[in-house]
């Protein structure tokens, strides 16, 4: 057994990866791995979107510093590993690893509570490695931070695609009937998501020579995004709408359907 997901020895032994390429070769054999209605592959398949999507445009030479933003993703992509083998994973990603296949969450409920535990835990901790690896003064401003605002876009514009292909069919209509997701939907922004994870990293990157204030930092920070976690990992319907709300959405789906 490796860490909170079973059957993964096989992938997630062995060396790190060094580079994106090799995250993504990881990546693709986590999928064929998992269940298809693990919660951890829902996620895995969005995050692997959007790592092909950086890889593609670092090869397209479309960054002012290449080399910060590769080690950021690979030593990013690290912790998700790192996480997926912990016998005692962070408790950010407990809720999705607990969670595993539990009856009436969406799969872009797991998807989107996985990118929570990911960008808010786990990026303010790779952005301080690499600093720290690669000797650079950290500043807002700078190359290194204009990239990291770049992908933003790049990155919201692949979930958004991603994001539909979990609300089709059977899930749209349960969308349609419940509303849960739009209130999901509506917690989760990528952007605002990796702009507190800049800030959150410079908090980390100035603690550093306090590590007894570090680690008391990450540990809030942790419990914090565990509990966002499992609000995004509400079963669908458990919230109930307004009685009005939930005529409309029923007159609007009588309606599409005849």
């Amino acid at each position: 057994m490796v860490g909170a997901v079973t059957g993964l020895s096989s992938v997630l032994e062995g060396e790190r990866a060094g580079s994106i390429a090799e995250v993504v070769e990881r990546m693709r054999a986590l999928q064929a791995a998992l269940p298809d209605t693990s919660g951890t592959a829902h996620f895995n398949r969005l995050y692997l979107a959007v790592t092909e999507a950086v890889a593609q445009d670092l090869r397209a030479e479309a960054f002012a510093a290449p080399g910060f933003l590769e080690r950021l993703d690979v030593r990013f992509a690290g912790l998700y590993f790192d996480a997926l083998a912990a016998a005692e994973p962070p408790p950010a990603w407990r809720p999705l690893f607990d969670c595993a296949e539990r009856r009436g969450i969406l799969p872009l409920q797991y998807a989107l509570a996985g990118m929570n535990a990911h960008i808010n835990r786990d990026l303010p901790v790779a952005l301080v490695e690499t600093w720290g690896e690669l000797g650079l003064e950290l500043r807002a401003g700078g190359p290194e931070h204009g990239d990291f605002l770049r992908v933003n876009a790049r990155l919201a514009a692949v979930e958004e695609r991603v994001k539909g292909s979990y609300l089709t069919g059977f899930f749209g209509f349960l969308d349609r009937v419940f509303g849960r997701i739009d209130d999901v939907v509506a917690m989760w922004n990528v952007s605002r998501a990796r702009d507190a994870a800049w800030v959150n990293g410079t908090t980390l990157w100035q603690l550093r020579d306090e590590p007894t204030l570090s680690r008391e930092f990450l540990g809030t920070l942790d419990r914090t995004v565990g509990f966002a976690g499992r609000g995004l990992l509400t079963p669908a319907g458990a919230l109930p709408l307004p009685r009005s709300v939930r005529a409309r959405r029923f007159v609007r789906i009588v309606a599409s359907l005849t």
